[in-house]
């Protein structure tokens, strides 16, 4: 029989793991298992946002079983805490699984947090974290980082509005690429959307009004559409460059060697690609074979939407259809959200301690 998300075997496994964690220095923390649902529905991926339990409090308004633990430990930082500070956490979190049945609507997190301090350091003090209290299950790690694809579209040769909708896409891989190749011209405007702005005065002959926009609220949403229609596309130069970006797959050595002769030609992504030398010498330092250690340019992108830098996972090679056993990142910019303005860097990871037990116990 399967160790079950909530039994005693899962619960054991993430007492060790807080353990660990505690014995780093880490505060142990808890949240509320109901939060806030307007704060916490923007703030994560499409995939958690499908999945969560929202529900209706006459008082507070929409409210959502905890999806994650990493959102409200921040929002908790930010109102309560001084930096550096460093947390962990354990209990439990819960996720609709409406296309498959199978997986548990209700399982543990175990979780380590670092704020403050240099990024490169903490990020490598929390990936070899994470790994160290995995060590002896079979496990193959991933790593990424967001941040270097994010300058690269903050340095395009474009409109301040196109390269708004490609970071807000950046997590919606389709979407991006769909965004990516119309403003590259490498896919034509829609026939309706040419004859649209093509007309002298698209509402006449519109029959009544329907719906819920205005027409000055259509009005505006056509100028956009003219002025981005008026812009010019973006080079296949700088095309090639963000698709050698998002094809990169290979040992991180290797990864850092061609990123830097991109950053040849695209200078935008140098201060990211230094943050990315930096990790690997820190990683390095804490005993990590980065020789050997994957990086991929899409890593992290189909996750949640609060890792704006080093995202990472580890997943058993054998059972892809399982969830990674872990994973984390930075989110450097969910601080500045939540804490209004004021920002600190933040980098974490969590477990799932049930999937632990079953690598561990080989019945994954």
């Amino acid at each position: 029989m399967m160790p079950g998300p909530m039994g005693p075997e899962a619960r054991a496994e993430a007492a060790r793991l807080s353990a660990i964690f505690e014995g780093l220095g880490a505060q142990p923390v808890d949240t509320s298992i109901l939060q806030p649902a307007d704060v916490l529905l923007d703030l994560y991926g499409e995939d958690i946002r499908a999945r969560a339990y929202v529900t209706a409090d006459p008082l507070r308004g929409e409210m959502m079983l905890r999806p994650d633990f990493t959102v409200p430990v921040v929002r908790a930082h930010m109102d309560e805490g001084g930096d550096p500070a460093r947390y962990s956490y354990a209990g439990e979190v819960f996720r609709r699984q409406e296309t498959d049945p199978a997986r548990p609507i209700e399982f543990l997190q175990v979780g380590f947090e670092i704020f403050g301090g240099e990024p490169a350091q903490a990020d490598a003090e929390v990936f070899a974290t994470i790994s160290g209290a995995l060590e002896g299950l079979e496990l193959r790690p991933a790593t990424g980082d967001i941040g270097i694809l994010m300058a690269a579209v903050r340095g395009l040769k474009t409109s301040e509005a196109r390269k708004g909708a490609l970071l807000r896409h950046v997590w919606r891989p389709r979407r991006f690429r769909a965004l990516l190749d119309r403003y590259g011209a490498r896919t034509p405007l829609p026939a309706h959307k040419k004859a649209l702005l093509a007309a002298a005065d698209p509402f006449e002959g519109a029959g009544p009004a329907l719906g819920l926009r205005s027409r000055r609220e259509v009005e505006a949403r056509l100028a956009t559409l003219r002025a981005e229609a008026d812009t010019r596309p973006l080079s296949e130069e700088e095309m090639a460059l963000v698709d050698m970006i998002l094809d990169l797959r290979e040992t991180a050595p290797n990864v850092l060697s061609a990123l830097r002769d991109i950053a040849v030609d695209m200078p935008a992504i140098g201060d990211a690609v230094t943050g990315l030398t930096r990790r690997l010498d820190a990683m390095s330092a804490r005993g990590i074979d980065v020789d050997a250690l994957p990086f991929e340019g899409s890593f992290g992108r189909t996750t949640l939407e609060y890792y704006d830098g080093f995202v990472f996972g580890f997943q058993s090679p054998t059972r892809a259809d399982l969830p990674p056993v872990a994973t984390g990142g930075r989110y450097d910019a969910l601080t500045r959200h939540l804490g209004r303005g004021r920002a600190v860097p933040a980098v974490g990871g969590v477990i799932r301690p049930e999937l632990a037990v079953q690598i561990r116990e080989g019945r994954a």
